[in-house]
C-alpha cells in the first residue's frame, strides 16, 4: 500500500470531531432518562450509607447511557469520509467499543449486585487484555536516564512489555476513576476535562505529522469520551438525579487510558532534538491521570496502614477532605475541576508554547487553586 495514503490533506478535521462529540453528548443526555427508569425498575439504586454524601436513594447505572452515546458517536465518525480512516488504519476505536462494552456490563452488574473486588479486578484485566489483543498498547516509553545526559532516553518495548504496561495503566486508571467518583458530577467533570485535553494534544500530534491518519483514533476516542461526560453531567451535577456508578466510572477510566495509550504509544521519534517535544506525550498522560491516581495512591496507602483491604471504602478521599474544610458539594467539585484543568491544559500547552511561560502559568494556576481550597479554613481561624 502506498504510504501516501496514510496522510490527509492540510487542515485538521476539527469540525468533524466537534460534531462527533456533540452528537455523543446529545445521545447520552437523551439516553440517561431512559436508563434512569431502567435502573429503578431493576433495583440498581444507591441507598445512603455512612460514608456517602447523598441522603436519599438515587439510581445508578449511568454508564449504560454514556456507552450508548459513545457507540452513537463512533457510528457517526465511521460514516464521515474524513474520520472513517481512523477505523480503516487502526483497530483502536473497535478495541475501545469492545473493551468499554464489557467493562460497562461488569459495572452494571456491580451497580445492581455489588460484585466482590476480585471479580471486578478479573473483569478489568480481561477488558485491558481485549485492548492489547486488538493492538492498542504502548510501544515506546521515555526514561530520565541514558541518552546524551540531558534529554534522557527511550525504551522500545516488545509486545509482551507493551502489553504488561498497558494492562497496568488500564487497571490503575479504571480503579482511580472509581475511587474519585464520590461527589455529584465529579467523575464526569474530571473525565470531560481530561478528554478535552487529550483530544487537543492528539490534534496537535496530527498537525505535526502532516495529517498521518494513525493519529486519528486517539482524538476520536477522546472526543467521544468528552461528549459522553458532557451529556451525562446535567443529570449528575449536584443535586444528582442519577449516578454513573461503576458502569460509568470504569468506562471513563478505560477510555482515558485507551486514548492516552493510543496517542502516546504512536510517538515514533526517539531521536528528537528538544526534550520538551519528546516528553510531551508522557506529560499529557501524567496530567490527565494526576488527580485520580494521586487519590488512588493515597487511599491504598491509608487503608493498608490501617490493616484494611486497599479496596475498603472510607470517607477520607480528596473530595471528602474539601467538604471537611468547609466547602459545599458544588464548590468542592468546581475546585477539583480547577485543579484538573490547570494540570491537564497546562501540560498540553507545554508542547505548544514557550515552556518557561507555561511552567510559570501552571505554578500560578496551582497556587490560586490552593489558596481558594484553604480559604474556608483560614476564615475559621
Amino acid at each position: 500500500m502506498d504510504l501516501a495514503q496514510n496522510f490527509q490533506p492540510a487542515g485538521l478535521p476539527i469540525r468533524e470531531y466537534l460534531l462527533v462529540g456533540l452528537t455523543t453528548a446529545v445521545l447520552t443526555f437523551l439516553a440517561t432518562g431512559l436508563v434512569r427508569r431502567l435502573a429503578i425498575r431493576w433495583g440498581a439504586v444507591a441507598n445512603p450509607r455512612a460514608r456517602d454524601v447523598h441522603t436519599v436513594p438515587i439510581p445508578r447505572m449511568g454508564g449504560m447511557a454514556m456507552y450508548i452515546g459513545v457507540c452513537g458517536g463512533m457510528l457517526l465518525a465511521h460514516q464521515l469520509p474524513v474520520l472513517r480512516r481512523a477505523f480503516e488504519y487502526s483497530l483502536d476505536p473497535v478495541a475501545i467499543l469492545l473493551g468499554g462494552g464489557l467493562i460497562m456490563v461488569i459495572g452494571m452488574l456491580d451497580d445492581r449486585y455489588e460484585l466482590d473486588s476480585l471479580t471486578k479486578f478479573a473483569g478489568q484485566t480481561t477488558c485491558a487484555g481485549i485492548l492489547v489483543l486488538l493492538g492498542l498498547q504502548w510501544i515506546i516509553v521515555w526514561v530520565p536516564w541514558g541518552g546524551d545526559g540531558s534529554g534522557g532516553s527511550f525504551l522500545i518495548l516488545d509486545q509482551n512489555q507493551g502489553a504488561i504496561l498497558t494492562v497496568l495503566l488500564v487497571v490503575t486508571m479504571v480503579n482511580a476513576m472509581n475511587f474519585v467518583d464520590g461527589l455529584d458530577g465529579l467523575a464526569s467533570g474530571v473525565g470531560f476535562i481530561s478528554a478535552v485535553a487529550t483530544c487537543a494534544f492528539s490534534l496537535h500530534l496530527l498537525d505535526q505529522s502532516g495529517g498521518d491518519v494513525t493519529f486519528y483514533p486517539p482524538a476520536l476516542i477522546a472526543a467521544t469520551l468528552a461528549g459522553a461526560c458532557l451529556g451525562f453531567l446535567p443529570h449528575n451535577f449536584q443535586p444528582a438525579k442519577i449516578f454513573m456508578g461503576d458502569s460509568g466510572s470504569m468506562l471513563i477510566g478505560l477510555m482515558m487510558a485507551g486514548a492516552s495509550t493510543s496517542a502516546s504509544g504512536k510517538v515514533q521519534s526517539p531521536n528528537g532534538a528538544e526534550t520538551i517535544a519528546l516528553l510531551s506525550p508522557l506529560l499529557v498522560v501524567a496530567a490527565v491521570l494526576f488527580l485520580p491516581v494521586l487519590d488512588l495512591l493515597m487511599a491504598v496507602i491509608r487503608r493498608t496502614r490501617k490493616g484494611l483491604s486497599p479496596f475498603h471504602a472510607d470517607k477520607m478521599h480528596l473530595h471528602h477532605r474539601l467538604l471537611e474544610i468547609g466547602h459545599s458539594q458544588r464548590r468542592a467539585v468546581l475546585l477539583i475541576y480547577l485543579w484538573a484543568a490547570v494540570l491537564a491544559f497546562g501540560t498540553v500547552a507545554l508542547s505548544l508554547f514557550d515552556a518557561f511561560a507555561v511552567v510559570w502559568g501552571i505554578g500560578i494556576g496551582l497556587l490560586i487553586a490552593l489558596v481558594i481550597s484553604v480559604v474556608p479554613r483560614l476564615r475559621a481561624r
